[in-house]
């Protein structure tokens, strides 16, 4: 019984420490990925990014369009619109850029 309660405590104190240590690495952790996240330069290469990945939708669709013609089914065609509607307005529906 004295071992089973040493070994209960020993548990209890464990997870306590460990707890209060592993909150403090995650807040750690947590404020490190918001500084890399808050970056200019982070920002704007995933803004970049983005940006080509839209226009790259936008002329693969072509391509595939070109190809099938009009066997693209119409829920394909509204997805594509509406995930370019999420650029800030800059492009027209394929991916071209409006100048």
């Amino acid at each position: 019984m004295r071992y089973r309660l040493t070994f209960i405590a020993g548990v209890a104190l464990g997870y306590v420490l460990g707890t209060r240590a592993g909150r403090e690495r995650y807040e750690q952790l947590k404020k490190s990925a918001r500084q890399f996240a808050q970056n200019p330069a982070v920002r704007n290469t995933c803004e970049t990014a983005a940006q080509s990945g839209r226009e790259f939708a936008g002329k693969a669709y072509h391509a595939v369009g070109e190809k099938v013609g009009d066997k693209v089914p119409a829920s394909v065609t509204e997805r594509v619109r509406s995930l370019r509607g999420r650029g800030a307005g800059r492009e027209d529906d394929w991916g071209t850029t409006n100048t």
